[in-house]
């Protein structure tokens, strides 16, 4: 059964549209997403990573993003950027897994400059991510708070493109904590290992990922082109 993309991501979109008040958000909003018909290798996303003082979007923050443009089959490090977000509230025990200081984010820029940065980038494209709901769910709980509403946006996540891809129906459950964690996932398909949670080197891990899954797509379907209603999560 085909997705009715019109009454879904699209919808939801337009609905958003009516509530944002004027900024980063309606202007990221006043951009159709990506047509659910599009094949992989036309297909504009990007491939975002956000460090944060934890997981709980209700009491945790938002310390840097990551982002680099994937056009179709090919990534634009010429539209990479890594952002840094000011931050007085101490970082605490997180600096021990990111690796950014107190001082290092006093000097970073307001959330909500890098969130219009992040916004302006996302403009007709698809969200890229590593267990992407962390990264939607941060942003979500940011433009609600500045402008008025939610982000709807279509999501592609390479972790679960890798569920998929490893699904094993008569075997014990899919090891999310660990077999299905980026560095994982890259080790098994011969990928490079970076050093991990760096906002910028974690979007591109992530793009490099999905390049290595979406192959994999092309090459189960000789005949037919994948679209994004194939990966979309």
């Amino acid at each position: 059964m085909r997705w009715p993309w019109r009454r879904g991501p699209q919808a939801r979109r337009e609905a958003a549209l009516r509530e944002a008040a004027p900024g980063p958000l309606r202007d990221y909003l006043s951009v159709p997403f990506p047509d659910g018909d599009l094949p992989l290798a036309e297909l504009p996303l990007l491939a975002l990573d956000l460090e944060t003082t934890g997981l709980d979007v209700r009491r945790d923050r938002v310390l840097s993003a990551g982002f680099v443009p994937v056009d179709g089959l090919r990534i634009d490090l010429a539209g990479a950027r890594h952002l840094v977000v000011r931050d007085e509230g101490g970082v605490g025990q997180s600096a021990t897994v990111h690796r950014l200081t107190d001082d290092v984010v006093a000097a970073g820029e307001p959330l909500e400059d890098v969130v219009a940065q992040v916004l302006r980038a996302l403009r007709g494209r698809a969200l890229l991510a590593h267990f992407a709901r962390i990264e939607v769910g941060f942003l979500d709980a940011v433009c609600r708070s500045r402008w008025g509403a939610g982000l709807p946006c279509v999501v592609v996540d390479t972790l679960e493109l890798e569920r998929r891809a490893h699904a094993n129906p008569w075997g014990p459950p899919v090891d999310v904590a660990g077999g299905l964690r980026l560095f994982r996932a890259r080790e098994r398909r011969g990928l490079p290992q970076y050093t991990a949670h760096h906002a910028l080197v974690d979007a591109l891990a992530c793009g490099e990922l999905y390049l290595a899954q979406a192959a994999d797509l092309l090459a189960a379907s000789p005949t037919t082109s994948p679209t994004l209603r194939h990966v979309v999560a």
